[in-house]
């Protein structure tokens, strides 16, 4: 049996695109999230508040271009969740497995996201109608 293409990858985070940035970062801070922390990412034409989840995070994201495809998904679908992210120890090496089996990457090479996390990204027809966001992590303590 082939090796598994994920082995030991991790749920990093959830990136829900909603409309109204302010008042949902208020409503998942009243839920218990806390304070978020800031990011503006122009080349994506998103602002996101990240969320500490335990282990985790938690993104809500609203676009800020109306061109970008944070603002389409949200034309078409209003707010709710956009992708599901899952920490990988090595990018490239999971990327490439992945291609090799057969899966539709979006993302053939590391990009910078917020944080200045090296991600990638399926494309939904691989994994069931879900946007998956692979993150690289150190796998020896959590990020």
């Amino acid at each position: 049996m082939a090796p598994d293409p994920l082995d030991g990858l991790r749920l990093h985070h959830i990136g829900i695109v909603v409309g109204e940035l302010d008042a949902a970062a208020e409503r998942y801070r009243r839920l218990g999230f806390g304070e978020p922390e800031w990011h503006d990412v122009t080349e994506q034409g998103v602002r996101v508040a990240s969320f500490h989840a335990g282990p985790g995070h938690l993104e809500l994201m609203m676009p800020t271009s109306p061109d970008s495809g944070i603002a389409r998904y949200l034309a078409s679908r209003g707010d709710g969740i956009h992708h599901v992210a899952y920490g990988v120890a090595n990018l490239e090496d999971t990327l490439r497995r992945l291609s090799e089996a057969g899966f539709e990457l979006i993302d053939r090479e590391p990009r910078r996201g917020i944080h200045d996390w090296r991600v990638a990204f399926i494309h939904p027809r691989s994994c069931h109608g879900v946007l998956t966001e692979l993150v690289e992590i150190d796998m020896g303590r959590e990020q």
